[in-house]
């Protein structure tokens, strides 16, 4: 399970940030996951709950994930497609398997709120 480590080095970036900034509690995350990333946003969670649990400054936050969809630009037909069916890259509109994946490869911390005191 990477979303363990993962999810550890999300919560170090934070801790850093949150020392410098005098940040004493974090209320709230947001990660912004792709599906072509292969990071799955249910044991992104479990990995968040169990380290939160043992972290006095995370106890309490709030994770949200906003997973995004995989889109490929297609370059026959310069048309845009959503790829929802596993990882079968053929363009929707023409067939071409030429696609440029324009979506869907993000994983990074999108913001954190939190309070001094």
């Amino acid at each position: 399970m990477h979303e363990l480590s993962l999810m550890e080095g999300v919560m170090e970036i934070v801790k850093d940030s949150a020392a410098q900034n005098n940040i004493k509690r974090v209320k709230h995350l947001k990660l912004v996951v792709g599906k072509f990333s292969m990071a799955l946003p249910d044991s992104l969670r479990f990995a968040f709950d169990a380290l939160a649990g043992v972290e006095e400054l995370f106890q309490g936050a709030v994770l949200e994930i906003e997973e995004k969809d995989i889109i490929c630009l297609c370059q026959q037909c310069q048309q845009r497609t959503t790829i929802e069916d596993g990882f079968h890259f053929v363009c929707s509109s023409c067939g071409s398997i030429r696609l440029e994946i324009v979506q869907g490869r993000e994983l990074y911390l999108d913001y954190y709120e939190g309070d001094e005191n």
